[in-house]
Parts: C-alpha cells; structure tokens; sequence
C-alpha cells in the first residue's frame, strides 16, 4: 500500500514543518483530509494556534479554532509523521546572499525523525540544487538512512500570496516533483487533495526549485521597469498612473505598476538566482539592476516627500510626518523586508521621526524588527505630512476629509499629502487644494 494510501486511511500522519504565511495555510488544508502534525519553533505561536487565533489573518480565527491540527512545538512529536513538508523562510543576509540556516536547520530537524519509507517535501524558496546537494545530506547525517533507499525527497514551491483573498491555496496550480517516477506520483497524489485547481509536475527537481526564483525574479523586474518610469515622469512632471491607465486599455499590456517592493518573496528570490548564477561564473545584467531600482524606492518616496514640505514652505526638521501602513503590504500583517523602513531611515537622516500607524501589523513585530513604536489611527492628528504607504482597505476606505483632519490648522497648500499607491484621484486631490505628490 502506498504512504499515500496510508494518509487516506488515517493509518499515516502528514507533518508540517514551520507554520508561518506559507506552512499554517497548508496544514490546515491538509487536516481536512488527513491527520496533521503542526510544527514550529516558535512556542508562543503555537499556543496562539492553540487558542484559536490566526495572527497572519490567513485562514481566519474560525478556522483555527475549528482545525483538527496538533499544533506542537515538541519536535518528538514529529515521530508519528511519515510524509514531511517543509515551509520554513529562507530570509537573505545583509550581503544579500541567501540565509539558508532556517532550511537546514529544519533539515536537522527531519532528520532526527524521518523514517524508512518517509518523504520529505521541501516548500521553501531556494536556488537550484539546494534541496538535494545540501538538505539531503543533512537529513542522511541525522537519520542515519540513505536518500533514494529509505527515504525519498521532492520539492513543490509555495504560491500563497499573504493577504489574496481571491489567489489561495487551494485554487492556483502546484508545481510539484520528485527525485524519481514513485516520489513524485506519490507527492502529486497528496497535493491533489488539497489542491483544486490541479497540479503541475516537472522533470527533477532542481526544474522545480528554478520555477520559483525565476517566477518572483520576473515580476520583480517588470516592476523595476514601472518604477524606473516613475523616477523618469516625476522630473517631467507626468502622473504615471495615468500613463498606466492608458497603458493598459491595450490588449497585452501587463499590468504592472510602481511601487515600494518588499516582503519575503518578490524583494529576495532574484538574490537566491543571482547568487547561484554568479557561483557558475555568470554576473547578472537584468536581475540585479531591477533589485537595485526597488530597492532604493523607499529613499526616492522620502526624498519626494521632503522635497513637498520644503516647496509648501516647512521647516523640515520640525515638521511632524504620519506614515500610514508598515506592512510589506496591503492587507496583510507580514512586516517582513517592508521598504517603509527605508522612508523611515531617510526621514531619519532629515532629523525627523515619522509616527507610524497600522492596525494590521503586530507592534511586537515592529519593535523587534525595526524599533517602530506603532501608533493608533486616533493618535494621527497635527500632521504637517502624512505618507500613505500602504493601501491596506481600512486606508482606501478614508476620505479626503478624514486624511485633511489629521493635518495641523494651516492653509490646505500647506499640507503635503503623499499617496505612494495612488488610491485617490488627481481631480480629488486638486480640488482639495492639498500639496499632493504621488509615486
């Protein structure tokens, strides 16, 4: 009987390893279906699990509750799994090369539980090769056990979009592999419980592991170009959403629009391509320059920004800036690589210290990341800017009159409004007579 047989039948159990925006999704798609080990490190989130609570809003505080998964933060636990995924981040350095110790160190982990007749299904986001040169002979030293004989690996990349309502787990299509014909018919059985809209499988592998890099590397270029547009239309004083609007009533335009490019997938993968890339002797001249560009967005936001207090007439070191959103972005409390803190540090090199509002990220995380007191919305007033920089819904749904509340008692000219997203219209803008800029 085959281990997917096994799962249906209750007579195996499914473990997930790590259970952050990526990993707790799955689990709980999974214990629909199966029996559901949860594991992380992370004894505090665990209990949260426990308790009902979903802090990454991605399946809700219902479905949590009314979730069959052991949530469990004794890795003994995972003695009881024979079929592993693994869904762990993989951050990169200050350097920019990849920071793989999470991925390994839950190769450990596996390893010290992993049977004969396991599989383990690698998640995370890595460069081509990682999977098999360096996870499979952790998981070999700590089992003792021969990959190919005892046990077998596949890799299958995440597509969650924190915060989609709309693009979930269940209804995008699953890349899937294995290392030969009968791990990968048993890893596409498994995901095909789960996964509606089907799935995909490759040839090997490191196919498999190069889809993802290159998938995020692609949009992170394409916005590269929108962004670079922004800077060229700024200096010739064109809206360039408006030029995008236009743009796009064309049949193959794609849609892309500039903007602040964070968060754990889109602003690291082209570092974890780049970095095999050049390991083969190859530099990059496309990946590298798009990063470049959007990763310098957050200065050119702030830079604009001070350039509208000054042209309103403010004394820049004592003006009081409002930023509104911290998240990577909107509607989703991840703060992973959020470029805001590169508005923030350049506001810093100005003398100011911007009050940062928003409800959907978790303080903690903003004070442990990046030393960010948040504040309450009802805390924004007297502003003489205010920095909306993240679209989260509860921010569109304001109205001009609400954001022209928050500034200081001073001639409507003279409040500098900087909409990064460009949620409201230029018409709406003007006809409130704000300093207005938008990216």
């Amino acid at each position: 009987m085959s281990l997917y047989e096994k799962l249906v039948r209750g007579e195996e159990c499914l473990a997930l390893v790590g259970l952050g925006y990526v990993g707790m999704p799955i689990a709980v798609a999974f214990a629909k279906k199966v029996r559901v080990i949860g594991f992380d490190l992370n004894a505090e989130k665990i209990e949260c699990y426990k308790s009902g609570k979903d802090p990454t809003r991605e399946v809700g505080d219902a479905a949590i509750a009314a979730t069959t998964v052991h949530f469990t933060a004794d890795e003994r636990e995972l003695d009881q799994a024979r079929f592993f995924i693994v869904a762990v981040p993989t951050p990169v350095n200050q350097d920019k090369t990849p920071d793989l110790d999470p991925v390994l160190g839950a190769s450990v982990t596996v390893g010290r539980h992993i049977q004969k007749g396991s599989i383990v299904v690698f998640e995370s986001t890595v460069y081509p090769g990682v999977t098999e040169d360096l996870c499979v002979p952790v998981m070999e030293r700590e089992s003792g056990l021969v990959c190919g004989r005892d046990f077998k690996v596949g890799y299958s990349p995440e597509r969650i979009n924190p915060g989609d309502k709309v693009h979930r787990l269940e209804n995008i299509r699953k890349i899937v592999s294995g290392m030969d014909e009968e791990s990968l018919d048993e890893i596409r059985n498994v995901y095909n419980l789960v996964i509606e809209a089907g799935t995909v499988p490759v040839s090997n592998i490191k196919t498999a592991e190069a889809i993802k890099v290159v998938e995020n590397s692609q949009r992170d270029i394409n916005i590269a170009f929108m962004n670079e547009l922004a800077m060229v239309f700024d200096r010739l004083g064109i809206d360039t959403n408006e030029v995008v609007d236009g743009m796009n009533t064309k049949w193959n335009a794609l849609g892309f629009r500039p903007g602040l490019v964070g968060g754990h997938c889109i602003g690291v993968d082209p570092y974890y391509f780049t970095y095999e890339a050049e390991k083969l002797g190859y530099h990059s001249q496309i990946v590298l320059s798009g990063r470049k560009v959007n990763d310098g967005m957050g200065e050119f936001v702030a830079d604009a920004a001070i350039k509208q207090m000054i042209l309103a007439g403010k004394t820049v070191r004592n003006t009081k800036v409002v930023i509104l959103g911290l998240t990577f972005k909107e509607n989703c409390p991840d703060t992973r690589n959020s470029k805001v803190e590169d508005i923030i540090r350049r506001l810093n090199e100005y003398g100011i210290d911007p009050m940062v509002v928003d409800p959907y990220a978790s303080a903690d995380d903003a004070k442990r990341e990046y030393g960010i007191e948040l504040h309450d919305l009802s805390d924004a007033k007297d502003a003489d800017c205010i920095i909306i920089a993240v679209a989260h819904d509860c921010f569109r749904q304001m109205s001009l009159e609400t954001v022209g509340d928050m500034f200081k008692d001073c001639p409507q000219n003279e409040k500098v409004l900087v909409d990064v997203k460009g949620i409201y219209p230029i018409r709406d803008l003007k006809a409130h007579g704000f300093a207005y800029w938008r990216l």
